[in-house]
Protein backbone atom coordinates (compact mmCIF):
# COMPACT_ATOMS: atom_id res chain seq x y z
CA UNK A 1 0.00 0.00 0.00
CA UNK A 2 1.17 3.71 -0.87
CA UNK A 3 -0.25 7.10 0.29
CA UNK A 4 1.23 9.74 -1.19
CA UNK A 5 0.47 13.63 -0.10
CA UNK A 6 0.53 16.38 -2.64
CA UNK A 7 1.19 19.63 -0.97
CA UNK A 8 0.73 23.26 -2.80
CA UNK A 9 2.00 25.57 -0.36
CA UNK A 10 0.58 28.56 -1.81
CA UNK A 11 -3.29 27.52 -0.74
CA UNK A 12 -1.44 25.27 2.14
CA UNK A 13 -3.54 22.61 0.65
CA UNK A 14 -2.88 18.98 1.19
CA UNK A 15 -4.31 16.23 -1.71
CA UNK A 16 -3.57 12.32 -1.23
CA UNK A 17 -3.39 9.16 -3.21
CA UNK A 18 -3.87 5.75 -1.99
CA UNK A 19 -2.64 3.16 -4.27
CA UNK A 20 -2.91 -1.06 -3.72
CA UNK A 21 -2.07 -3.44 -6.04
CA UNK A 22 -2.32 -1.64 -9.28
CA UNK A 23 -5.44 0.92 -8.25
CA UNK A 24 -5.27 4.08 -7.06
CA UNK A 25 -7.57 6.28 -5.00
CA UNK A 26 -7.36 10.31 -5.12
CA UNK A 27 -8.64 12.75 -2.41
CA UNK A 28 -9.35 16.02 -2.40
CA UNK A 29 -7.59 16.73 -5.68
CA UNK A 30 -5.87 20.68 -6.83
CA UNK A 31 -6.99 22.31 -9.94
CA UNK A 32 -4.26 20.70 -11.83
CA UNK A 33 -4.18 16.90 -12.24
CA UNK A 34 -1.50 16.39 -14.11
CA UNK A 35 0.77 15.21 -10.97
CA UNK A 36 -1.87 12.47 -10.03
CA UNK A 37 -1.68 10.93 -13.65
CA UNK A 38 2.27 11.35 -13.16
CA UNK A 39 1.87 9.10 -10.32
CA UNK A 40 -0.55 6.95 -11.20
CA UNK A 41 1.87 6.17 -14.52
CA UNK A 42 4.76 5.78 -11.73
CA UNK A 43 3.51 3.05 -9.91
CA UNK A 44 1.74 2.07 -12.99
CA UNK A 45 -1.61 1.62 -11.40
CA UNK A 46 -4.86 3.01 -12.89
CA UNK A 47 -6.82 5.82 -10.92
CA UNK A 48 -10.59 4.24 -10.37
CA UNK A 49 -12.03 6.97 -7.57
CA UNK A 50 -11.89 10.26 -6.58
CA UNK A 51 -13.11 11.35 -3.16
CA UNK A 52 -14.29 15.14 -2.31
CA UNK A 53 -14.78 15.32 1.93
CA UNK A 54 -16.52 18.44 0.73
CA UNK A 55 -17.34 21.07 -1.70
CA UNK A 56 -13.74 22.65 -1.04
CA UNK A 57 -14.11 27.20 -0.23
CA UNK A 58 -10.46 27.82 -0.93
CA UNK A 59 -9.63 25.90 -4.22
CA UNK A 60 -10.99 24.69 -6.98
CA UNK A 61 -10.80 20.90 -7.52
CA UNK A 62 -10.23 18.32 -10.34
CA UNK A 63 -12.97 15.68 -9.75
CA UNK A 64 -15.03 16.10 -12.90
CA UNK A 65 -11.92 16.46 -14.87
CA UNK A 66 -10.53 13.13 -13.17
CA UNK A 67 -13.45 11.37 -14.07
CA UNK A 68 -13.96 12.58 -17.53
CA UNK A 69 -10.47 11.63 -18.42
CA UNK A 70 -10.03 8.65 -16.33
CA UNK A 71 -13.58 6.86 -15.90
CA UNK A 72 -13.00 7.02 -11.69
CA UNK A 73 -15.85 7.55 -9.61
CA UNK A 74 -16.75 10.56 -7.83
CA UNK A 75 -17.63 9.64 -4.37
CA UNK A 76 -19.12 12.46 -2.34
CA UNK A 77 -21.52 12.53 0.35
CA UNK A 78 -25.37 12.67 -0.75
CA UNK A 79 -25.88 16.26 1.54
CA UNK A 80 -23.25 17.62 -0.83
CA UNK A 81 -25.93 18.00 -3.49
CA UNK A 82 -23.47 17.41 -6.19
CA UNK A 83 -24.36 18.08 -9.37
CA UNK A 84 -21.61 16.18 -11.13
CA UNK A 85 -21.77 12.09 -11.84
CA UNK A 86 -21.11 10.05 -8.57
CA UNK A 87 -22.08 7.89 -6.33
CA UNK A 88 -22.84 8.70 -2.39
CA UNK A 89 -20.16 7.84 0.20
CA UNK A 90 -21.84 8.36 3.93
CA UNK A 91 -21.73 6.54 7.11
CA UNK A 92 -21.72 2.76 6.46
CA UNK A 93 -20.52 3.27 2.76
CA UNK A 94 -17.36 1.30 2.25
CA UNK A 95 -14.54 1.73 -1.36
CA UNK A 96 -12.84 -1.74 -1.70
CA UNK A 97 -9.16 -1.16 -3.25
CA UNK A 98 -8.18 -4.75 -3.57
CA UNK A 99 -8.14 -5.79 0.30
CA UNK A 100 -7.71 -3.03 1.64
CA UNK A 101 -10.98 -0.83 2.61
CA UNK A 102 -12.14 3.11 2.41
CA UNK A 103 -14.99 3.77 4.80
CA UNK A 104 -16.90 6.82 5.01
CA UNK A 105 -17.22 8.89 8.15
CA UNK A 106 -19.95 11.68 8.34
CA UNK A 107 -18.20 14.75 10.11
CA UNK A 108 -20.33 17.50 9.79
CA UNK A 109 -18.82 21.14 11.75
CA UNK A 110 -16.68 22.38 9.39
CA UNK A 111 -19.52 22.18 6.72
CA UNK A 112 -22.79 20.02 6.71
CA UNK A 113 -21.47 17.86 4.17
CA UNK A 114 -18.05 17.08 5.27
CA UNK A 115 -16.68 13.30 5.61
CA UNK A 116 -14.03 12.01 6.87
CA UNK A 117 -12.25 8.79 5.12
CA UNK A 118 -11.50 5.89 6.91
CA UNK A 119 -8.25 3.28 5.90
CA UNK A 120 -8.69 -0.35 6.70
CA UNK A 121 -5.52 -1.92 5.94
CA UNK A 122 -5.05 -5.39 4.38
CA UNK A 123 -4.58 -7.22 7.78
CA UNK A 124 -8.27 -5.44 9.35
CA UNK A 125 -6.07 -2.49 10.95
CA UNK A 126 -7.86 0.91 11.39
CA UNK A 127 -4.12 2.63 9.57
CA UNK A 128 -4.97 6.49 8.81
CA UNK A 129 -7.55 9.14 8.34
CA UNK A 130 -8.35 11.43 5.72
CA UNK A 131 -10.02 14.48 7.79
CA UNK A 132 -10.75 16.88 4.76
CA UNK A 133 -11.29 20.27 7.05
CA UNK A 134 -12.91 18.35 9.65
CA UNK A 135 -9.59 18.14 12.02
CA UNK A 136 -6.12 19.72 11.09
CA UNK A 137 -2.98 19.30 12.99
CA UNK A 138 -3.26 21.89 16.04
CA UNK A 139 -6.57 22.71 14.69
CA UNK A 140 -10.25 22.13 13.42
CA UNK A 141 -12.17 23.43 10.67
CA UNK A 142 -14.19 27.05 10.82
CA UNK A 143 -17.50 26.53 11.09
CA UNK A 144 -18.55 29.81 9.57
CA UNK A 145 -18.26 29.31 5.40
CA UNK A 146 -21.07 27.46 4.66
CA UNK A 147 -23.70 30.23 6.34
CA UNK A 148 -25.07 31.31 2.81
CA UNK A 149 -23.74 29.32 0.15
CA UNK A 150 -23.79 25.46 -1.09
CA UNK A 151 -26.29 22.29 -0.44
CA UNK A 152 -27.36 23.28 2.72
CA UNK A 153 -26.53 26.20 5.01
CA UNK A 154 -26.17 26.32 8.78
CA UNK A 155 -24.93 28.92 11.31
CA UNK A 156 -21.64 29.29 12.34
CA UNK A 157 -23.08 28.22 15.97
CA UNK A 158 -24.77 25.04 14.30
CA UNK A 159 -21.94 23.74 12.60
CA UNK A 160 -19.64 24.43 15.56
CA UNK A 161 -22.08 22.19 17.89
CA UNK A 162 -21.95 19.76 15.05
CA UNK A 163 -18.34 19.90 15.15
CA UNK A 164 -18.45 19.32 18.67
CA UNK A 165 -20.09 15.95 18.23
CA UNK A 166 -17.87 14.94 15.08
CA UNK A 167 -14.76 15.15 17.15
CA UNK A 168 -16.06 13.38 20.26
CA UNK A 169 -18.13 11.15 19.00
CA UNK A 170 -16.50 10.24 15.46
CA UNK A 171 -12.61 10.98 15.65
CA UNK A 172 -11.40 10.74 19.06
CA UNK A 173 -12.50 7.12 19.45
CA UNK A 174 -10.09 6.23 16.92
CA UNK A 175 -7.39 4.02 18.03
CA UNK A 176 -4.95 6.97 19.30
CA UNK A 177 -2.08 5.18 16.38
CA UNK A 178 -4.23 6.30 13.47
CA UNK A 179 -2.43 8.89 11.20
CA UNK A 180 -4.28 11.80 10.78
CA UNK A 181 -3.86 13.41 6.86
CA UNK A 182 -5.75 16.84 6.52
CA UNK A 183 -6.53 18.37 3.74
CA UNK A 184 -4.69 21.77 4.69
CA UNK A 185 -1.70 22.70 6.92
CA UNK A 186 -0.23 26.25 8.00
CA UNK A 187 -1.38 29.51 6.52
CA UNK A 188 -4.77 28.02 5.55
CA UNK A 189 -7.68 30.33 6.06
CA UNK A 190 -10.24 27.19 6.94
CA UNK A 191 -8.45 27.43 10.32
CA UNK A 192 -6.98 29.32 12.85
CA UNK A 193 -4.25 27.76 14.44
CA UNK A 194 -2.54 24.92 12.73
CA UNK A 195 0.53 23.44 13.33
CA UNK A 196 3.59 23.52 10.79
CA UNK A 197 3.26 19.83 10.60
CA UNK A 198 1.77 18.44 7.68
CA UNK A 199 0.51 15.22 9.22
CA UNK A 200 -0.16 13.81 12.55
CA UNK A 201 -1.86 10.84 14.95
CA UNK A 202 -5.06 10.64 16.35
CA UNK A 203 -3.13 10.05 19.96
CA UNK A 204 -1.14 13.33 19.50
CA UNK A 205 -4.34 15.63 18.47
CA UNK A 206 -5.75 13.98 21.71
CA UNK A 207 -2.67 15.39 23.71
CA UNK A 208 -1.95 18.92 21.94
CA UNK A 209 -5.08 19.80 19.98
CA UNK A 210 -6.81 22.92 21.35
CA UNK A 211 -10.01 21.64 20.36
CA UNK A 212 -9.64 18.45 21.45
CA UNK A 213 -9.30 18.75 24.96
CA UNK A 214 -11.99 18.73 27.82
CA UNK A 215 -14.17 21.42 27.89
CA UNK A 216 -18.43 21.60 27.77
CA UNK A 217 -20.45 21.86 24.01
CA UNK A 218 -21.01 25.48 24.83
CA UNK A 219 -17.23 26.53 25.55
CA UNK A 220 -16.47 24.46 23.08
CA UNK A 221 -18.62 26.88 20.63
CA UNK A 222 -17.87 30.20 21.68
CA UNK A 223 -13.91 28.87 21.13
CA UNK A 224 -14.14 27.76 17.27
CA UNK A 225 -16.72 30.74 16.36
CA UNK A 226 -14.21 33.47 17.87
CA UNK A 227 -10.86 34.76 16.23
CA UNK A 228 -11.30 32.95 13.13
CA UNK A 229 -9.50 34.53 10.08
CA UNK A 230 -10.60 36.51 7.39
CA UNK A 231 -12.71 35.46 4.58
CA UNK A 232 -12.10 35.72 1.18
CA UNK A 233 -14.40 37.10 -1.47
CA UNK A 234 -13.79 33.68 -3.23
CA UNK A 235 -14.49 31.40 -0.87
CA UNK A 236 -18.52 30.99 -1.42
CA UNK A 237 -18.30 30.94 -5.45
CA UNK A 238 -15.26 28.43 -5.35
CA UNK A 239 -17.99 25.78 -2.55
CA UNK A 240 -20.60 25.90 -5.74
CA UNK A 241 -18.19 25.60 -8.54
CA UNK A 242 -17.46 22.20 -6.72
CA UNK A 243 -20.60 21.34 -5.92
CA UNK A 244 -20.89 21.66 -10.02
CA UNK A 245 -17.45 20.82 -11.21
CA UNK A 246 -15.44 22.87 -12.92
CA UNK A 247 -13.88 22.25 -16.89
CA UNK A 248 -10.49 21.04 -17.20
CA UNK A 249 -7.65 23.02 -16.53
CA UNK A 250 -5.42 23.12 -19.65
CA UNK A 251 -8.50 23.97 -21.68
CA UNK A 252 -9.25 26.85 -18.89
CA UNK A 253 -5.81 28.50 -18.94
CA UNK A 254 -5.95 27.99 -23.18
CA UNK A 255 -9.14 29.83 -23.02
CA UNK A 256 -7.54 32.83 -21.49
CA UNK A 257 -7.35 35.69 -24.21
CA UNK A 258 -3.62 36.64 -24.38
CA UNK A 259 -3.94 40.15 -25.50
CA UNK A 260 -0.80 41.78 -28.65
CA UNK A 261 1.49 44.76 -27.78
CA UNK A 262 -1.12 47.78 -28.16
CA UNK A 263 -4.20 46.70 -27.64
CA UNK A 264 -6.55 49.28 -26.05
CA UNK A 265 -7.81 48.38 -22.81
CA UNK A 266 -11.24 49.19 -21.55
CA UNK A 267 -11.61 52.00 -18.91
CA UNK A 268 -13.89 49.95 -16.48
CA UNK A 269 -11.77 46.85 -15.83
CA UNK A 270 -9.70 46.18 -12.69
CA UNK A 271 -5.93 45.79 -13.76
CA UNK A 272 -3.83 43.49 -11.80
CA UNK A 273 -0.56 43.68 -11.85
CA UNK A 274 1.96 40.82 -10.91
CA UNK A 275 5.55 42.21 -11.40
CA UNK A 276 7.84 42.98 -8.47
CA UNK A 277 7.25 46.47 -6.90
CA UNK A 278 10.57 47.67 -7.71
CA UNK A 279 9.29 47.58 -11.32
CA UNK A 280 6.13 48.57 -11.03
CA UNK A 281 7.02 51.38 -8.87
CA UNK A 282 9.08 52.08 -12.14
CA UNK A 283 6.47 52.91 -14.43
CA UNK A 284 2.54 51.23 -14.55
CA UNK A 285 -0.82 51.77 -15.76
CA UNK A 286 -2.76 54.25 -13.32
CA UNK A 287 -5.11 52.64 -10.99
CA UNK A 288 -3.83 48.96 -11.67
CA UNK A 289 -3.37 46.71 -8.24
CA UNK A 290 0.66 45.30 -7.46
CA UNK A 291 -0.47 42.30 -6.56
CA UNK A 292 3.12 40.33 -7.26
CA UNK A 293 4.28 37.11 -7.95
CA UNK A 294 4.72 35.42 -4.85
CA UNK A 295 3.22 32.36 -2.37
CA UNK A 296 -0.03 34.02 -1.38
CA UNK A 297 -0.91 35.28 -4.77
CA UNK A 298 -3.71 33.75 -5.79
CA UNK A 299 -5.32 33.72 -1.79
CA UNK A 300 -5.26 37.92 -2.08
CA UNK A 301 -6.37 37.67 -5.72
CA UNK A 302 -9.73 35.84 -4.54
CA UNK A 303 -9.25 38.54 -1.13
CA UNK A 304 -9.54 41.63 -3.08
CA UNK A 305 -10.76 41.50 -6.40
CA UNK A 306 -14.64 39.60 -5.79
CA UNK A 307 -15.68 36.45 -8.11
CA UNK A 308 -18.13 38.53 -10.46
CA UNK A 309 -15.06 41.38 -10.89
CA UNK A 310 -13.24 41.19 -14.20
CA UNK A 311 -9.37 42.16 -14.80
CA UNK A 312 -6.47 42.44 -16.71
CA UNK A 313 -3.46 40.48 -16.24
CA UNK A 314 -0.24 42.13 -16.41
CA UNK A 315 3.32 40.55 -16.07
CA UNK A 316 7.17 41.16 -16.80
CA UNK A 317 7.14 38.22 -19.23
CA UNK A 318 5.51 35.18 -20.84
CA UNK A 319 6.73 32.90 -18.70
CA UNK A 320 5.30 34.64 -15.68
CA UNK A 321 1.68 35.22 -17.45
CA UNK A 322 1.98 31.33 -17.45
CA UNK A 323 2.03 31.09 -14.08
CA UNK A 324 -0.40 33.89 -12.47
CA UNK A 325 -2.86 32.46 -15.20
CA UNK A 326 -2.11 28.55 -13.84
CA UNK A 327 -1.97 30.29 -10.15
CA UNK A 328 -5.28 32.23 -10.29
CA UNK A 329 -6.93 28.58 -11.83
CA UNK A 330 -6.33 27.48 -8.98
CA UNK A 331 -9.23 29.47 -7.18
CA UNK A 332 -11.82 29.80 -10.72
CA UNK A 333 -10.26 33.33 -11.51
CA UNK A 334 -9.23 32.53 -15.02
CA UNK A 335 -12.33 32.57 -15.98
CA UNK A 336 -12.55 36.24 -14.49
CA UNK A 337 -9.59 37.33 -17.23
CA UNK A 338 -10.36 39.47 -19.47
CA UNK A 339 -6.76 39.88 -21.14
CA UNK A 340 -3.49 39.04 -20.23
CA UNK A 341 -0.82 40.86 -21.30
CA UNK A 342 2.54 41.72 -20.68
CA UNK A 343 3.43 45.67 -19.35
CA UNK A 344 1.92 48.08 -22.20
CA UNK A 345 4.34 50.67 -23.55
CA UNK A 346 2.33 53.63 -21.64
CA UNK A 347 2.70 52.06 -18.37
CA UNK A 348 4.61 55.06 -16.99
CA UNK A 349 3.17 56.30 -13.91
CA UNK A 350 5.97 56.33 -11.59
CA UNK A 351 5.43 55.80 -7.32
CA UNK A 352 6.89 58.23 -5.32
CA UNK A 353 9.85 57.87 -3.31
CA UNK A 354 9.40 57.80 0.63
CA UNK A 355 11.98 60.17 2.28
CA UNK A 356 12.46 58.38 5.65
CA UNK A 357 14.37 60.53 7.57
CA UNK A 358 11.36 63.07 7.46
CA UNK A 359 9.18 60.74 8.09
CA UNK A 360 10.58 59.10 11.66
CA UNK A 361 10.96 62.96 12.16
CA UNK A 362 7.61 63.96 11.98
CA UNK A 363 5.18 61.17 11.82
CA UNK A 364 2.34 63.38 12.50
CA UNK A 365 2.79 64.98 9.51
CA UNK A 366 1.52 61.72 7.45
CA UNK A 367 -1.62 59.90 7.68
CA UNK A 368 -0.37 56.40 8.24
CA UNK A 369 -2.67 53.11 6.71
CA UNK A 370 -2.07 49.93 8.56
CA UNK A 371 -3.20 46.90 5.97
CA UNK A 372 -2.81 44.08 8.32
CA UNK A 373 -5.55 41.78 9.27
CA UNK A 374 -7.72 42.60 12.37
CA UNK A 375 -5.58 40.14 14.50
CA UNK A 376 -2.67 41.46 13.65
CA UNK A 377 -3.44 44.83 14.79
CA UNK A 378 -5.35 44.10 18.10
CA UNK A 379 -1.90 42.15 19.20
CA UNK A 380 -0.28 45.58 18.61
CA UNK A 381 -0.03 48.54 16.38
CA UNK A 382 3.05 49.64 14.91
CA UNK A 383 2.14 53.70 14.72
CA UNK A 384 -0.76 54.62 17.41
CA UNK A 385 -2.45 56.79 15.43
CA UNK A 386 -2.86 54.91 11.77
CA UNK A 387 -5.62 54.13 10.32
CA UNK A 388 -6.32 50.06 10.01
CA UNK A 389 -8.58 48.91 6.99
CA UNK A 390 -7.63 45.45 6.56
CA UNK A 391 -6.59 44.51 2.88
CA UNK A 392 -9.13 42.93 1.81
CA UNK A 393 -11.54 45.71 2.60
CA UNK A 394 -9.23 48.47 1.25
CA UNK A 395 -11.05 48.99 -2.08
CA UNK A 396 -14.62 49.16 -0.19
CA UNK A 397 -13.27 51.46 2.87
CA UNK A 398 -10.80 53.62 0.89
CA UNK A 399 -13.26 56.77 1.04
CA UNK A 400 -12.35 56.72 5.03
CA UNK A 401 -8.59 57.40 4.64
CA UNK A 402 -8.10 61.37 4.94
CA UNK A 403 -6.69 62.98 1.94
CA UNK A 404 -5.31 65.89 3.76
CA UNK A 405 -1.61 65.25 4.28
CA UNK A 406 0.49 63.04 2.39
CA UNK A 407 -0.42 59.28 2.95
CA UNK A 408 1.54 56.30 4.00
CA UNK A 409 0.85 52.57 3.69
CA UNK A 410 1.84 49.26 5.61
CA UNK A 411 1.78 46.06 6.47
CA UNK A 412 3.69 43.70 8.42
CA UNK A 413 6.73 42.95 6.09
CA UNK A 414 5.76 44.45 2.98
CA UNK A 415 4.12 42.34 0.61
CA UNK A 416 0.58 43.74 1.43
CA UNK A 417 1.13 47.44 1.47
CA UNK A 418 2.70 47.16 -1.81
CA UNK A 419 -0.56 46.06 -3.34
CA UNK A 420 -2.52 48.31 -0.74
CA UNK A 421 -0.42 51.65 -1.78
CA UNK A 422 -1.21 51.45 -5.11
CA UNK A 423 -5.09 50.48 -4.32
CA UNK A 424 -4.89 54.24 -2.30
CA UNK A 425 -2.66 55.70 -4.94
CA UNK A 426 -5.42 55.45 -7.51
CA UNK A 427 -7.89 56.74 -5.19
CA UNK A 428 -6.09 59.53 -3.52
CA UNK A 429 -4.53 62.00 -6.25
CA UNK A 430 -4.21 65.27 -3.77
CA UNK A 431 -1.75 64.12 -1.84
CA UNK A 432 1.20 61.29 -2.27
CA UNK A 433 1.02 58.06 -1.87
CA UNK A 434 3.73 56.00 -0.23
CA UNK A 435 4.59 52.49 0.60
CA UNK A 436 6.76 52.01 3.57
CA UNK A 437 8.03 48.46 2.36
CA UNK A 438 10.31 46.25 4.47
CA UNK A 439 11.43 49.08 6.86
CA UNK A 440 8.64 47.96 8.90
CA UNK A 441 9.83 45.08 10.18
CA UNK A 442 12.89 47.31 11.59
CA UNK A 443 9.94 49.88 13.19
CA UNK A 444 7.82 46.55 14.53
CA UNK A 445 11.19 45.31 16.25
CA UNK A 446 11.41 49.16 17.87
CA UNK A 447 7.85 49.80 19.25
CA UNK A 448 7.51 45.77 20.54
CA UNK A 449 10.75 44.86 20.63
Amino acid sequence: MIIQQFYDKGLAHGSYAVIRTGKMIVIDPARNPQPYYDFAAQHDADIVGVIETHPHADFVSSHLEIHETTGAVIYCSKLTGATYPHETFDDGDVIQLNDIKLKAINTPGHSPDSICILLVDEEGRETAVFTGDTLFVGDVGRPDLRENVGNITAKKEELARQMFQSTRQKLMTLPKNVVVYPAHGPGSLCGKNMSPELESTIGRELRENYALQLMDELEFVKTLTTDQPFMPKYFGRDVLLNKNGVPGFEDSITAVPRMEEGSALEADILIVDGRPKAQFRSGHLHGAINLQDGEKFETWLGSIIGPDEQFYLIAENDDKLDILIKKAAKIGYEQNIKGALLVPVNANEVSPDLDLDAFRANENDYTIVDVRNQAEVAAGKVFKNAVSIPLPELRERVSEIPADKPVIVHCAAGYRSAAGVSIVSAAINAVPVYDLGEVVTEMMKEVHG
